[in-house]
C-alpha cells in the first residue's frame, strides 16, 4: 500500500503540486519499495519508509512525459538532460522500468491522469519533447538510421560509438583495453585478471600455434591481436572501422615491439580477401553491428578467408527471448549508444553459420560474466566522473553510465545473453582421424607452459 506522504520542507503548495502528487500516486501505486521523490520546488515526497534511491525531478515536464509514455524512455531522456537525477543506487532506480511498463489504468483513471497532465502544461520550464536530439551529444547519424547497413552507415555508426575518445574508454576499461565480456574464474577476480583470462581462453579455444596466421575482425584497441602475437607466437592481423582505435592499437604494438608479428588496419569485413588467407579467425563483440540481413554475407566472408581445417570463434551478444524487436531497450541503445545495432537469437546464429558451411564444435554461454564485467565498468566510470565529463561532457557520461548499468540488469534477468561459438569449415576431419579440435575440452583447462619466440628473433 502507498504510505502517507511526508515532506522534508514546510513550503506552501505551488499551483502545480496537487496534479503532480496525483500523477505520482497513480504511477507508483502498488510498488513494495517505491523511490523517494524530490520535486522541482525542493520538497521531498517519501513513498516508502526505507527508499533505496531518490529520484530528483527538476521539472514538472518529466511527469508529463511519464504520464503520456508507454515505456521508460522519457526517464532516460530526462536523466541525460540533467532534469532528472538519481541519488542512491542506480540499479534500484532502473528497476522502475518494469513497474512503469506494467502500470494499467482504467478509462476513468486515464481521463483523470490526462486532466492532471494538461494542468502541468502551465509550467514554463518544459523539457524537450521525447525524441529530440540531445544538446552536445548524439547526431543525425543516430536518429537517421533505419538498419540499412550500407558501408557508409556502418562506418558512421562505428565512428559515433568508438571514436568518442580513447582516453574516455581508458578511464574504465582494463589495462589491455578490452571492450567485451571478461572471463571470471572466480567472482572476486580483478577486472584486469578476468580480461587476461578471457583473451587466453579465446586463444586456447582456437588452439593457436606459433607461426599460424590469425585474424581478429573488429579488433577494437588491439588487445587480442597483441595477446595472440605475444603469448602464442602467431602472425596476428586485426581490422577495425575506427580510426582512433586503429591509431591506438598500432602505437601499442610498436611500444611492445610486436611489429614483426602483429598488424592493425582500417578495413571492412566485406573487403577481406576472396581466398583462404588465415588459419584461425576470431570476431569478439563485433557481429552485433553487422545487421541481421547482412549476417549471411558476413559468415560467407569469414568462410572464404579460412584455410581448410581452420577455426572460427564468434563471440557476441544475443537476444535470448524473441530476437531483435523495436522495444524500449533496443530503441534506447540505437538512439544513444549503438546506432543500427541488432541482436539475433542463438538458434538463428547457429543456423546461419551452418548454412554458410561451418560445423559447430563448441558453444559456451557467458551471461553472468558479462553482468559482472559491466558492474566493474560502471564502478570504474563513476570513480572517474570528473575526468570523464572533462573528456566527453556530462551528457555522454550519463549515457554510458545508464547504458552499462541497464545492460548489466538485462544480462541478470536473461533478456540478453552472450555466447562464444567455435566452428570449423564443414568436413574438416579426415579418414585418418585428424580433427580441427581435440575430442574433449580438457586441453582448455590444463595448465601448460608455452614457448613463445621473442619478437624480433
Amino acid at each position: 500500500m502507498m504510505n502517507t506522504t511526508t515532506w522534508s520542507a514546510a513550503d506552501g503548495p505551488r499551483p502545480d503540486a496537487e496534479p503532480a502528487l496525483r500523477i505520482l500516486h497513480r504511477l507508483f501505486a502498488g510498488m513494495e519499495r517505491p523511490p523517494a521523490l524530490r520535486l522541482w520546488d525542493g520538497r521531498t515526497l517519501a513513498l516508502s519508509q526505507h527508499p533505496e534511491c531518490t529520484l530528483v525531478l527538476r521539472d514538472p515536464g518529466i511527469l508529463r512525459s511519464l504520464a503520456a509514455a508507454r515505456d521508460a524512455l522519457p526517464l532516460a531522456d530526462a536523466y541525460f538532460r540533467g532534469v532528472l537525477d538519481v541519488e542512491g543506487d542506480l540499479y534500484d532506480a532502473l528497476r522502475l522500468k518494469r513497474h512503469l511498463e506494467s502500470v494499467s489504468l482504467t478509462a476513468r483513471e486515464r481521463l483523470s491522469l490526462l486532466r492532471d497532465v494538461l494542468l502541468l502544461f502551465r509550467s514554463k520550464n518544459r523539457i524537450p519533447a521525447r525524441g529530440a536530439p540531445l544538446p552536445g551529444f548524439g547526431s543525425p547519424v543516430a536518429s537517421g538510421f533505419s538498419h540499412r547497413h550500407s558501408r557508409d552507415t556502418d562506418h558512421a555508426a562505428i565512428r559515433f560509438h568508438y571514436d568518442l575518445s580513447n582516453d574516455f574508454y581508458g578511464l574504465w576499461l582494463d589495462d589491455e583495453r578490452v571492450y567485451s565480456c571478461a572471463y571470471f574464474e572466480r567472482p572476486d577476480d580483478s577486472l584486469e585478471a578476468a580480461q587476461r583470462q578471457k583473451l587466453d581462453h579465446i586463444c586456447r579455444k582456437l588452439r593457436l600455434k606459433s607461426g599460424e596466421r590469425f585474424l581478429d575482425i573488429g579488433c577494437g584497441w588491439g588487445a587480442l591481436v597483441r595477446w595472440a602475437a605475444r603469448e602464442y607466437g602467431v602472425q596476428a592481423h586485426g581490422i577495425t572501422l575506427s580510426r582512433r582505435q586503429c591509431d591506438y592499437a598500432v602505437s601499442r604494438i610498436r611500444a611492445e615491439g610486436l611489429q614483426d608479428r602483429a598488424a592493425i588496419s582500417l578495413c571492412d569485413y566485406r573487403d577481406l580477401p576472396e581466398r583462404p588467407a588465415y588459419d584461425k579467425v576470431a570476431s569478439i563483440g563485433m557481429f552485433e553491428h553487422v545487421g541481421l540481413a547482412n549476417l549471411p554475407g558476413y559468415y560467407a566472408a569469414v568462410r572464404r578467408v579460412l584455410h581448410p581445417r581452420g577455426l572460427f570463434l564468434n563471440h557476441g551478444i544475443t537476444h535470448d527471448t524473441e530476437g531483435w524487436q523495436p522495444e524500449a531497450s533496443a530503441r534506447f541503445v540505437n538512439r544513444y549508444v549503438f546506432p543500427d545495432g541488432e541482436l539475433d537469437l542463438l538458434s538463428n546464429i547457429q543456423r546461419g553459420m551452418e548454412r554458410a558451411g561451418f560445423e559447430i564444435h563448441d558453444v559456451e554461454g557467458l551471461r553472468p560474466h558479462y553482468a559482472h564485467t559491466l558492474r566493474h565498468w560502471v564502478r570504474r566510470l563513476e570513480a572517474h566522473r570528473n575526468e570523464a565529463t572533462e573528456l566527453v561532457g556530462e551528457t555522454a557520461f550519463r549515457v554510458w553510465r545508464l547504458y552499462m548499468a541497464a545492460c548489466a540488469m538485462l544480462f541478470d534477468v536473461g533478456e540478453i545473453g552472450v555466447y562464444q561459438i567455435l566452428a570449423s569449415t564443414r568436413g574438416s576431419g579426415d579418414d585418418e582421424g585428424r580433427w580441427p579440435v581435440p575430442w574433449t575440452r580438457s586441453d582448455l583447462y590444463r595448465e601448460e607452459e608455452r614457448t613463445v619466440v621473442a619478437p624480433g628473433t
